[in-house]
């Protein structure tokens, strides 16, 4: 039976993505009642700056109180599309005190508030869904909160953030520098006025943490993930890593440890052969690699960014809580029942591509497998060659390990630069999907 009263949708944020959930909602009306089973209103709409001209969305719905728009009595779910911590947080608290299901797109305050978020959505008996939090419009949360929730998922390994994607990208098929590629991602929209959160993993960090409590049933917290940012990759990396048969992706990777008594969560540019799924995603994609025990690998591509693909994620719960509202019922909610470490980043093993600058005369080499050795990493293959500037007193020495613990790689390279013969540690990357 369809229900005539319709379920009415508070909308917090109306920029690029709140002005495409908006359209959408008014654009395909018809359809998502026949798939909710009850119309769905857009009840109204807070925003912070009312002047502002909005396309298709009845100005009589513009508020700039957000807070009075949710504690007016009638409101079924708020879609919060504003971002950042503050008033984000106490906007969906107050939701949940006023009965109101939410749908989230901040990815922010759920790597730092999650736990406390889902509380409180489980203590008022609500929902509180957010896919577009990560990966745009990738289905992916949801895949792992409830399609592989039968299953035991040992490691996810993605890139999660479009704009590092473009400007790595460009680097590779293009041999720009990358503060070049930084400016044409700029210019094509991809990259903001200020990249700090993109170029330095910190969006990608965020994304991070709510994959791992997802995929391990465990609290992440953002201050647990492991963060280097991609600033630092230069051309010559990338000819480093075509020799290897590799290129290079800023990586989040989330892994259980093979004991089962620990996770890890990390974030920082690697190696990957060209022959990982991986290497082949260009452009401002996104897609993410899941290794679970019974499903063996899965991976999710598609669109990590932009107003109408993330829209499309916000849209998809809309729906989902709309039907769990008619049916007096709630979605999933946390599931932490592991209670998992997160174990630091020195315990993690990989193998790593180091690039130093040394003393071109015998001997050297030498002294460089030594500190190796004695800080117990194993060199898998070593490459010197003259320095491309000319300088003859100097070379470069490129040495490949076998895996090893992060924390005697560290070790190795605090040993290195004490070295006389060692002039600079000129790169220092992980090399992953092998």
């Amino acid at each position: 039976m369809m229900r005539t009263r319709p379920l009415k949708v508070a909308l917090l944020g109306c920029g690029v993505v709140g002005s495409e959930v908006a359209r959408i909602m008014t654009t395909h009306a018809d359809d998502l009642t026949a798939r909710i089973g009850a119309p769905v209103e857009l009840a109204g709409v807070a925003v912070r700056r009312p002047s502002k001209v909005r396309e298709g969305i009845d100005p009589a719905l513009i508020t700039t109180d957000a807070t009075a728009l949710l504690k007016r009595g009638d409101i079924d779910v708020a879609i919060e599309v504003i971002g950042g911590i503050e008033p984000a947080r106490t906007l969906i608290t107050t939701a949940f005190e006023h009965g109101i299901s939410v749908v989230s797109a901040n990815k922010a305050l759920l790597a730092q508030d999650g736990a406390a978020l889902h509380a409180a959505a489980g203590q008022a008996g609500l929902d509180l869904y957010y896919e577009a939090a990560v990966a745009g419009a990738i289905p992916l949360i949801r895949p792992l909160r409830e399609s592989l929730a039968g299953d035991k998922i040992n490691r996810v390994m993605g890139i999660v953030n479009g704009t590092t994607n473009f400007i790595l990208d460009k680097m590779d098929s293009t041999g720009a520098g990358y503060q070049e590629a930084l400016d044409e991602a700029t210019a094509l929209g991809y990259a903001e006025a200020d990249p700090t959160a993109d170029v330095e993993g910190y969006d990608a960090a965020a994304k991070a943490a709510i994959l791992a409590g997802i995929a391990f049933h465990t609290r992440v917290h953002l201050d647990d993930v492991y963060r280097e940012g991609m600033t630092e990759v230069s051309a010559a990396d990338f000819a480093s890593a075509k020799r290897m048969g590799c290129t290079i992706k800023l990586l989040a990777i989330l892994e259980r440890a093979a004991d089962g008594e620990s996770v890890t969560a990390r974030v920082h540019p690697a190696m990957i052969p060209l022959s990982h799924p991986l290497a082949s995603v260009r452009e401002a994609y996104n897609a993410v690699f899941v290794e679970a025990e019974a499903a063996g690998r899965l991976m999710f591509y598609g669109p990590g960014a932009g107003g109408a693909p993330t829209a499309s994620a916000v849209l998809g719960d809309l729906v989902a809580v709309c039907r769990n509202k008619l049916a007096e019922a709630t979605g999933p909610g946390e599931s932490a029942y592991t209670q998992l470490p997160v174990s630091p980043m020195g315990d993690v093993v990989t193998r790593y591509h180091i690039s130093l600058d040394v003393a071109d005369k015998p001997g050297v080499l030498a002294q460089v497998a030594t500190c190796f050795a004695e800080h117990g990493v194993s060199i898998d293959t070593v490459r010197q060659q003259g320095r491309p500037d000319g300088g003859g007193s100097e070379a470069s020495l490129v040495v490949v390990t076998h895996r090893a613990p992060d924390a005697s790689l560290s070790g190795t390279v605090e040993a290195l630069r004490k070295l006389d013969t060692v002039r600079g540690v000129a790169s220092i990357m992980r090399v992953e999907g092998e």
